[in-house]
């Protein structure tokens, strides 16, 4: 069904524990509907390129992409809406706490994809991309995002990445870790909003 051998299932089952069948009483693996398509979904990115640890990363993010907290959105009525393209929810859940804080509503997205689809059907004023998401897709998401003339763009990453975040099109490029007013600084200028406090000058443009 997967043109994926046994044994490199087995090995990916030791490894990473994401996809663990049920044991029938003699011993057998038995896959259901669901972890068969989780398989699936490991091998097609194998096979785009990812090496099968970020491939297991991207689908535990997909599958928490479903809890009910800061991985679907966080709405603050009539506030400015913000799309947050992230990859880690745990690392998400400060940045939406403070936007909240600040006034805005958040629409997150832990995939590339979602973030795309959400930027089309929302029209968020500004989208925050992780240039780590999706297995180190958020470069050719800022690409995407700016070619459909929609909001600003503020890039994030651990990696000493500005050069490359603003060739892609991001308007601001903002270095992990960075202070939580600092974000908030970052996209009340971007936003054009008065009443933004002194941003600092270091890892933004």
């Amino acid at each position: 069904m997967l043109g994926t051998p046994a044994a490199t299932i087995r090995n990916w089952e030791d490894r990473y524990g994401k996809v663990v069948p049920h044991r029938s009483s003699g011993g057998h693996r038995l896959y259901s509907r669901d972890q068969v398509e989780q398989l699936r979904f490991v091998a097609e990115q194998i096979e785009r390129g990812l090496s099968a640890a970020d491939a297991h990363r991207l689908l535990a993010e997909q599958s928490v992409s479903h809890r009910p907290l800061a991985d679907q959105s966080s709405t603050r009525p009539g506030g400015v809406l913000v799309l947050l393209a992230e990859r880690d929810p745990l690392a998400a859940e400060p940045e939406v706490l403070g936007l909240n804080a600040a006034g805005y509503e958040v629409q997150l997205a832990l995939t590339a994809s979602e973030a795309e689809e959400l930027w089309r059907g929302r029209r968020p004023r500004l989208g925050i991309v992780e240039l780590m998401i999706s297995g180190g897709q958020g470069a050719d998401l800022c690409r995407r995002l700016k070619q459909q003339d929609g909001g600003a763009l503020l890039a994030i990453s651990t990696l000493e990445a500005e050069d490359e975040a603003l060739a892609a099109g991001a308007d601001v490029f903002l270095q992990k870790p960075f202070d939580p007013l600092e974000l908030i600084s970052a996209v009340k200028e971007l936003l054009g909003d008065d009443t933004s406090v002194g941003l600092a000058a270091e890892g933004t443009r």
